[in-house]
């Protein structure tokens, strides 16, 4: 069974890689997004003396380097799609083996769907995936504190906040603090969507 390119998929969202020909749609999401998306960006820290500046990629240089992680086995770069529609991006990186068995997980969404479930469902989504097919133990989700729309998501998907990391990320063009929340596979008694769709119904009959 080949574990990429793979996609996924529960009711109106999809997962699926990222592609060259994205490259239209992905530009004008994030072009419109701009100021929504700058305050949780990463951005590039200035170089030492002497140093040339580092540029940032372009978008196929972007795709290249995704698509290269992705069949190294190191990295899960997936767009969101929601009703057909490319809303967003979610990248599951940094995947280690041997004693560690873990990765960090990243994402973004366009903000005229974001509170539609959108996002905790993404993330339910590739945590099974990772959990029940890569097999993965540990998933990392690091979020800054003021970002309190994205902290919602791992909340409502039951990760554990388990501290702060001071400036850990360079976001925004600085050097900022970030939350780490995780969750493990031994914690999972059922897959993380089904609890996803468990809590949804629990709210929509009370």
């Amino acid at each position: 069974m080949s574990l990429w390119p793979v996609q996924l998929a529960d009711g109106d969202v999809a997962l699926r890689p990222i592609r060259q020909r994205d490259q239209r749609t992905w530009r004008e999401v994030n072009r419109r997004n701009r100021d929504w998306l700058r305050p949780w960006e990463a951005t590039v820290p200035p170089p030492p003396p002497g140093a040339l500046p580092a540029r940032r990629p372009s978008y196929r240089q972007m795709v290249r380097h995704l698509r290269a992680e992705a069949h190294a086995g190191r990295m899960l770069p997936f767009v969101i799609e929601y009703q057909g529609r490319l809303v967003g991006q979610l990248t599951v990186a940094g995947i280690t083996w041997g004693s560690m068995c873990s990765a960090h997980i990243g994402y973004w969404v366009d903000q005229e769907v974001a509170g539609r479930g959108v996002m905790p469902t993404a993330v339910a989504l590739v945590t099974d995936y990772c959990f029940g097919t890569l097999g993965l133990h540990r998933l990392e989700v690091c979020i800054r504190p003021e970002n309190l729309p994205s902290r919602r998501v791992v909340e409502k998907l039951g990760f554990r906040e388990e501290g702060l990391r001071p400036r850990y990320l360079h976001i925004d063009g600085a050097w900022r603090d970030h939350l780490v929340y995780a969750l493990t596979a031994d914690e999972m008694t059922e897959g993380l969507l089904s609890r996803w769709h468990r809590a949804q119904r629990h709210r929509s009959e009370k």
